[in-house]
């Protein structure tokens, strides 16, 4: 595909290969972007941020509907592109464009609520002539940097509601995985946005990174990725508005008064989907000693039940993860963890980059894979004693994007809400939920900023204060 930018559709100088992450073989290819492209690209979306300016709240609305329509329209093309460049299974690529209508339409709908209030100057002394209110108004231009796992969904995180709150925007999508981004920025462009509110810049993201996110005309940075390359773009950027939506190792708490059955489907259901390539994928489980035994035997007969290959084939559940180095990284952390004493219940082998879904038992909480982000399709598992010890583990870390719980006891459920850190919560359901509507972001390393359609538009305007003093 080429890339667009400069209100062209264009093959740049040199190309760059997207491969097939379960067959390795190259089915696509993208450019190669320059620097130069970058600086092109952007100075167009600041012509394209006067475009977007000029239209309407009702003007904006409307182009999202249309894309909406177009989603629908071409969903399944979308869903097959997203499992051949990610390689997700064709049902959860599927579902993934489902979720992306959502986000898009929960956009449209935010066009038309961009609120100012009356401020009462008159409640401070000699101000009884004076009125205030405020407006909010759009940034300007919008760099979007969005990773491999949901490359068309949380671009839409990005895109959609920056396009409500009037803004141009500059998508960078990952280097894995630009397809996505690339036929949702034809869509928008067929239902009627500007042809230089968008740009979709492809390339190397060491290559091109730095000068995308520092470039003075960019106003706002958006991006989510892991906890070191959001640390690295917040430095380089300057002073501008940043959203980071970064990385965790999601815990799943389980008291011994919950349901076993449930838990198990849970943590399969939260840990495996998208060969466990999620940021809130549930990592570390942390189960009452006295019902231990039991979940582990539930929990290793659904995960061995799990079949794991070709994406495309409808009878497999868990799929390849998007390079065979991450299935080999995520291999030696599980090797290294039963070096150190932890036992591997379920799973284990690998094919390419196809990965077992895998089971870790009685993990200790200063091993690897219950340390740092795993991003692979294996949960390890700790015996603990009590809540006071469960919302210790799950505090022991540097991350705090989602946190879960299962129990009947409402008192425990509560401690857990209040005293564990992290910026989404879960009573009785898994890691990885999350509606598109919601606020959703995290707390320590796992980032900053909000993202949710309404809650993006607030970080991608700017609020002024206008006061009129009267005589």
């Amino acid at each position: 595909m080429r890339m667009y930018i400069n209100g062209n559709w264009t093959t740049g100088t040199s190309q760059m290969e997207i491969r097939n992450p379960y067959t390795g073989e190259a089915f696509d290819s993208v450019p190669a972007s320059t620097v130069e492209d970058v600086d092109l690209a952007i100075k167009s979306a600041e012509r394209g941020a006067l475009a977007m300016r000029a239209l309407s709240s009702f003007d904006r609305y409307e182009i999202l509907t249309r894309a909406v329509a177009l989603l629908n329209e071409r969903k399944q093309d979308l869903g097959e592109t997203i499992t051949r460049e990610e390689g997700k299974v064709l049902s959860e690529g599927l579902l993934e464009v489902d979720r992306c209508i959502q986000t898009m339409t929960w956009s449209a709908e935010e066009a038309k609520r961009l609120f100012g209030e009356t401020i009462p100057l008159d409640a401070a002394p000699g101000n009884e002539m004076k009125f205030g209110f405020t407006v909010r108004v759009p940034v300007g231009v919008v760099a979007a940097v969005t990773p491999f796992n949901f490359p068309l969904n949380l671009v839409a995180h990005k895109v959609g509601p920056a396009i409500a709150a009037g803004n141009s925007v500059v998508i960078k999508p990952a280097s894995d995985t630009p397809l996505s981004a690339l036929k949702l920025t034809e869509i928008l462009l067929d239902a009627g946005l500007p042809a230089e509110a968008i740009q979709c810049i492809t390339g190397s993201g060491s290559t091109i990174g730095d000068a995308v996110v520092s470039h003075p005309l960019i106003r706002k940075v958006t991006f989510t990725g892991s906890q070191e390359i959001g640390e690295h773009i917040t430095r380089t950027a300057g002073l501008k508005k940043v959203t980071m939506e970064l990385g965790s190792n999601s815990p799943l708490i389980v008291m011994a008064d919950a349901d076993i059955e449930k838990v198990a489907l849970a943590t399969v259901q939260n840990g495996y989907a998208n060969a466990g390539q999620a940021c809130i994928s549930t990592q570390r489980v942390y189960v009452d000693k006295a019902i231990y035994a039991d979940y582990l035997d539930a929990l290793s007969s659904k995960v061995s039940a799990l079949t794991s290959g070709d994406p495309m084939a409808a009878t497999v559940k868990v799929g390849p993860m998007v390079r065979e180095s991450d299935a080999i990284r995520v291999e030696s952390w599980i090797n290294e963890a039963v070096s150190s004493g932890a036992r591997l219940v379920a799973g284990g082998g690998r094919d390419g980059a196809v990965l077992s879904p895998s089971v870790l038992a009685d993990v200790h909480p200063d091993m690897k894979v219950s340390r740092e982000e795993l991003f692979g399709p294996a949960v390890a598992v700790t015996p603990i004693d009590g809540i006071t010890e469960a919302i210790k583990y799950a505090n022991d870390t540097r991350f705090g994007l989602s946190a879960a719980v299962f129990t009947e006891n409402i008192d425990h459920a509560m401690r857990f809400a209040l005293e564990v850190h992290s910026g989404n919560i879960n009573i009785n359901g898994g890691t990885q939920f999350r509606a598109d509507h919601m606020p959703y972001g995290g707390l320590k390393d796992s980032g900053t900023g909000k993202e949710g359609p309404r809650y993006a538009v607030e970080e991608m305007t700017e609020l002024k204060m206008v006061i009129i003093h009267r005589s």
